[in-house]
């Protein structure tokens, strides 16, 4: 409320983003390496719900199964036969007890991964089964995410890394419980980290979005909250701030804040007053200046209705129109800049702590890699 009536907003210090670091595979392999170590998040475990049940991935390049065990746990195998390297399962989604490779019929169980079936199996003088199961990946459920670490066992609880403050905005926003309304994805000419950027930014809605979003949300006025690795970023709807303006205290305040919250290295919940976006933005295994964002809208079952269904399709419509037309088009401009003048710096300024943040978190942890 102090920001608004003074015309104020968070500050801190200044940031410099070279320009390489949107079009360079040599930068873009280095963060790729960084992301592989930490926990990702690949779904949401009411897509499997019951045994047997499986999505496929892939992450960062790698083609993953994700399944749901018999124990009500789950698992993720790296979906590449150990035979000669097909894939053991090709559908998106589905129910089985086993996959089974396409090229020369090796099937493993759903349950362990473990090589069950090898047809002719007396002319490799008897495959062992034991050491020819499909890689595990070191997978865990948590607030209903699915979360994978493509390096293995990181070490530390996946509630350590998410930390107390991440924990708590969750559970106030019933994410564990709620389930998947909508999924859309989209395969963009654009740096993954432009994206996350654009998703955050609290400078453009004014400028970049007059018609629509611009007229809801205040520009250049936020608070961000750090928690370790991740934060989160607050911005007031201009109802808010035109009752600050006027000397009113308002009593729901927080009905009238917008936030985005951001969980390191790739992902955020937007809250919305029915629903939560979710946004995980990936970047192409190969192309710096290519990327694949994933929207998920997640509503609680019980407040699902017809009448709710309509007001997340309009809110699908309003969001899609937005990013699609307006934010996307704006950040293809930006990385074809990029490339076509890969040189200097970008300026990230003391109020823009929000867009920030990712940044200095690859930073810091790309020179623990090099060292």
């Amino acid at each position: 409320m102090q920001h608004l009536r003074e015309g104020t907003t968070d500050m801190g210090d200044e940031l410099r983003v070279p320009v390489s670091h949107f079009v360079s595979p040599e930068h873009a392999a280095r963060e790729r390496q960084v992301l592989t170590r930490r926990p990702l998040i690949v779904g949401r475990g009411s897509e499997i719900p019951k045994k047997g049940d499986f999505i496929t991935r892939e992450v960062l390049g790698v083609p993953l199964i994700v399944v749901r065990k018999a124990d009500g746990g789950v698992a993720s195998y790296v979906n590449i036969c150990r035979h000669r390297g097909g894939r053991v399962e090709n559908a998106e989604s589905g129910t089985k007890r086993f996959f089974t490779c396409g090229y020369h019929g090796w099937s493993y169980a759903c349950e362990s991964g473990e090589l069950r079936g090898v047809p002719y199996d007396e002319f490799y003088t008897r495959v062992d089964r034991e050491t020819h199961g499909l890689n595990v990946v070191w997978t865990r459920e948590w607030q209903g995410f699915l979360f994978v670490n493509l390096a293995g066992d990181p070490g530390q609880p996946i509630d350590d890394w998410m930390g107390p403050d991440v924990t708590a905005q969750l559970e106030d926003l019933g994410v564990a419980d709620s389930e998947i309304f909508l999924h859309k994805s989209f395969t963009l000419d654009i740096n993954w980290k432009l994206v996350l950027d654009g998703a955050i930014d609290v400078l453009h809605p004014k400028f970049l979005h007059p018609g629509g979003v611009g007229k809801l949300i205040e520009t250049n006025t936020s608070v961000w909250r750090g928690y370790g690795p991740h934060g989160q970023s607050f911005s007031p709807r201009t109802k808010l701030g035109d009752l600050a303006r006027a000397g009113e205290e308002p009593e729901a305040a927080w009905k009238l804040i917008g936030s985005n919250l951001f969980l390191y290295p790739n992902a955020s919940v937007i809250a919305a007053p029915d629903h939560v976006e979710f946004w995980s933005v990936w970047p192409d295994p190969v192309d710096p200046g290519r990327s694949t964002t994933e929207i998920r809208f997640l509503v609680r079952p019980e407040i699902l209705d017809e009448r709710m269904e309509a007001r997340l399709n309009k809110s699908w419509q309003i969001l899609e129109q937005a990013a699609s037309e307006e934010d996307w088009p704006m950040e293809v401009t930006i990385q074809k800049n990029s490339e076509a003048w890969p040189q200097g710096t970008y300026l990230y300024g003391r109020n823009e702590q929000s867009c920030q943040h990712l940044h200095r978190r690859l930073a810091l942890e790309m020179a623990e890699v090099r060292d």
